[in-house]
């Protein structure tokens, strides 16, 4: 056995005990500090649990039928969307742009790491990956939206001095939330900067665990992390397009 895979955690009394005690520090800790999510965090950790639980449960199904890999992919990218437009704060009759924004950056990417071959076309090959890319194209979503509703919000002045200098409404928008692109995309840039000097990401460490090399599991999270770094780049450059343009605005403004 090697040592990654005897590092797995025992499911157990033991891990229900630790993992109390570390949504007990969270929540502890954003009251004390008066951040106020205590209660979003312990309702997301117990989420967490629940759904994990009937996941591991529905893919013990799912991953032996393509019909079915297929439709639990669907259900991920509608979740994310939905996840999405709520973090967001747009309308509900909205979501498609969000939903468009997301397509527009997972889609390619899955699409081109399953037609290459690279990855296996099973359920084992596609639900990881296209999970990994969806989840990361709603953040990238999440963060630019929010961003550049607060620029919106925060540089009105510079929004309305751009249309007096006779741009238009989605020209002078754009230059007010353009730079909050940058913002959405950094998390993704420090963890391919960072890749192996602080963290072993998801992908380089369940290659090992299911047996791979190590130079397997490298080349399996270069692949994400390029697969991200596209991914994320378009749906926030869609994001802030659709935002410029008016197709998406913020439900309380």
């Amino acid at each position: 056995m090697s040592p990654l895979a005897a590092a797995t955690p025992e499911v157990d009394w033991r891990l229900g005990v630790v993992l109390v005690v570390l949504v007990g520090i969270a929540a502890t800790t954003s009251r004390v500090a008066e951040i106020g999510v205590e209660r979003d965090q312990i309702t997301a950790a117990v989420r967490a649990v629940a759904q994990l639980a009937v996941v591991a449960l529905v893919l013990t199904a799912v991953l032996d039928q393509l019909g079915l890999t297929f439709a639990f992919v669907a259900l991920m990218f509608v979740v994310a969307t939905a996840t999405s437009t709520r973090r967001v704060g747009v309308r509900p009759a909205e979501a498609r742009w969000i939903a468009a924004a997301i397509a527009a950056g997972a889609v390619p990417v899955v699409g081109l790491v399953l037609a290459s071959g690279v990855i296996p076309f099973n359920g084992v090959g596609i639900i990881p990956i296209a999970g990994i890319v969806i989840g990361n194209a709603m953040t990238a979503a999440t963060l630019s939206g929010r961003r550049a509703f607060a620029e919106l919000a925060a540089q009105r002045g510079a929004y309305e001095a751009g249309l007096a200098l006779g741009l238009q409404q989605h020209e002078s928008a754009r230059l007010v939330v353009q730079p909050s692109a940058k913002e959405a995309l950094l998390p993704g840039l420090d963890q391919t900067r960072t890749v192996g000097l602080v963290t072993l990401p998801g992908a380089f460490v369940g290659v090992i665990l299911g047996g791979g090399t190590p130079l397997e599991a490298g080349a399996a999270q270069v692949l994400v992390l390029v697969g991200l770094l596209a991914a994320q780049a378009v749906t926030t450059a869609c994001t802030l397009q659709l935002i410029a343009h008016g197709k998406l605005s913020h439900r309380d403004r």
